[in-house]
């Protein structure tokens, strides 16, 4: 069985948390249409959401405070990775009820491939895998495109063996956040709340991840509510029905906006920027090659 955990940011921290709220129900929209049933899904958030949740999706509620006090979504990274760390520490709390052989975490505006949880079932004593290949999507622009070192933009990109997080036998999901960080320890910091650098945490500590051998997760971009504050710039193409029935991925827009949208004068333009800049870097290094070389 594979567990899906997901957190939810403090309202304090959004700038339009009913958005964040409907981000969320597209995101377990695809984490429920898996085409295996042996998966579970666990939401942890200081305010469950407004709408009924799917079947085998269980929300665990926490009353930690906000991160920081500013409102919207760019909080600094080493609150933001306190404040995911705990909470999702806290869901794997709660997975350990459905004993899973394997956990993915989610961000809570991404999306999953609809076969993953059949691919785990089939692999239960695997370490895990990486998600080095993927998508990027903008529902703004109703395109994507393919992504690489897809695990290095994006956190929906780690399939791990429960046991590799060594979840405290002694806390359950009333544990305060200072209890959940000394229990998981270095874990809280290197994958629980970042994901930058887990693969290489992972080997070290004997979980060697294999890539997963198809593209697995959408890293959805141009939310407004994305703490990266990432955009899909320059050249992409339109939403397919295959790509939507592939990842759960709401149903798009009339196509021929889809097309402008995709290869209209806007990503003209950012396309042309994208080159500017490239050019004017190059010119810069071989100017100071000039000035300051042998």
């Amino acid at each position: 069985m594979i567990a899906f955990v997901t957190s939810l940011r403090h309202p304090v921290n959004s700038d339009d948390y009913p958005r964040v709220e409907a981000l969320l129900r597209d995101t377990l929209r695809s984490l429920t249409a898996q085409d295996h049933p042996d998966f579970a899904v666990f939401v942890v958030g200081n305010k469950e959401p407004g709408f009924l949740l799917p079947d085998k999706v269980h929300f665990v509620p926490v009353d930690f405070p906000p991160p920081v006090l500013t409102r919207g979504p760019r909080t600094p990274r080493d609150a933001f990775v306190w404040d995911k760390g705990t909470k999702i520490g806290i869901g794997l709390l709660a997975a350990r009820a459905v004993e899973p052989d394997h956990v993915m975490i989610v961000d809570a505006d991404d999306f999953v491939h609809r076969s993953l949880a059949g691919f785990v079932a089939r692999h239960p004593d695997a370490p895990g895998w990486v998600l080095t290949n993927g998508y990027i999507y903008s529902r703004a622009r109703q395109t994507f495109r393919r992504q690489r070192t897809f695990n290095r933009v994006c956190g929906t990109s780690h399939v791990v063996r429960f046991d590799a997080y060594a979840v405290p036998a002694r806390l359950d999901t009333k544990a305060s956040q200072t209890q959940v960080a000394d229990g998981y320890g270095e874990r809280l910091h290197r994958i629980l709340g970042a994901h930058h650098d887990a693969v290489d945490w992972l080997a070290s500590n004997d979980f060697l991840l294999a890539r997963l051998p198809f593209r697995g997760a959408v890293y959805q971009v141009d939310t407004g509510e994305n703490h990266s504050g990432f955009s899909l710039r320059g050249a992409s193409v339109p939403v397919t029905h295959r790509f939507e029935e592939a990842f759960g991925v709401p149903p798009r827009d009339e196509h021929g906006e889809s097309v402008w949208r995709a290869l209209g004068p806007r990503a003209a333009a950012e396309r042309v920027t994208d080159l500017s800049r490239k050019v004017g870097r190059r010119f810069q290094a071989a100017t100071a090659h000039r000035v300051t070389g042998p």
